[in-house]
């Protein structure tokens, strides 16, 4: 069964929305889960993707990705009626919603979109949300109006202080954990650095902290192994296990050594896509 693209746009700098016919994945997906999916149905790459939003009565659910290797820069040239061949979902743990109190909620870049459903689920549980977004530069900051509709504060800064605030997401994080009361959890999404520091930050002040971690995934049911990371010691899957854990637990250095195993080669296959020229029409054809 083949998924057709309903509408799709560029929301940032080599950032891409788009919503996919997948009822069955739409009336299923619960926050915090993601799906696997191969444009092709033979030799295409799988990659996940986190479900970023879903409308069960349309049938659809959004996605979003930055264009960083093959699939993904495929997925960017993909156009509006365009078909993906195979969409695996909803897959991963959902997140565990309840009313905690106050929850910070930290995106960093494409991390915004993971963290959306989140702080909207958290809204409707009853929460206080205050939401940190940051991004290297105001042309990758993307979702802020819509994390201000679910957000009862919204802080924004960029790195070069383009826009917004000039500053890393640590820095506001510390400032709001320095409140009385302090928050009483938070949710950090991001780059796997990103969330190390700000689980430092949070580690000092005592504030229960999740994170969704965006390792190397393959086949999405914990059999490739690929996915695997270390919490609190021992060997845990993202696919299976996750994609949330505490992140006071999570050995980022390990997983940012998985997670740069395979750069040489992903950064090969999208310039040698981007090289590509079609043919199609042109002489000798």
């Amino acid at each position: 069964m083949s998924h057709k693209i309903v509408s799709k746009k560029q929301i940032g700098e080599e950032v891409f929305w788009a919503r996919i016919e997948a009822p069955l994945i739409a009336r299923a997906r619960r926050p915090g889960q993601f799906i696997i999916l191969s444009i092709d149905s033979e030799g295409s790459e799988r990659i996940p993707l986190t479900i970023a939003g879903a409308d069960p009565d349309e049938g659809t659910i959004e996605l979003i990705w930055q264009r960083v290797g093959k699939t993904t820069a495929e997925m960017a040239d993909l156009r509006e009626g365009d078909e993906i061949a195979n969409l695996a979902g909803p897959l991963g743990q959902p997140t565990h919603i309840e009313r905690f109190g106050t929850v910070v909620c930290v995106g960093g870049g494409i991390g915004n979109a993971p963290l959306l459903p989140i702080a909207t689920a958290l809204k409707q549980a009853g929460n206080r949300i205050v939401s940190i977004l940051g991004a290297r530069d105001k042309g990758r900051l993307i979702l802020e109006d819509r994390f201000a509709e679910v957000s009862d504060e919204l802080i924004v800064c960029t790195d070069d202080g383009s826009y917004a605030r000039k500053a890393l997401v640590t820095e506001p994080l510390q400032e709001v954990c320095r409140r009385e009361p302090r928050p009483d959890h938070a949710f950090v999404i991001g780059p796997t650095p990103m969330m190390k520091f700000c689980c430092e930050v949070t580690r000092q002040f005592r504030v229960p902290t999740e994170v969704s971690l965006n390792t190397i995934m393959v086949d999405g049911t914990g059999m490739c192994g690929g996915c695997r990371v270390e919490v609190d010691g021992a060997a845990k899957f993202v696919c299976v296990d996750g994609p949330e854990f505490d992140g006071h637990k999570v050995n980022y250095d390990l997983m940012i050594k998985r997670l740069n195993a395979y750069r040489a080669q992903e950064r090969e296959a999208h310039d040698k896509y981007g090289q590509h020229r079609c043919r199609i029409g042109g002489a000798g054809s």
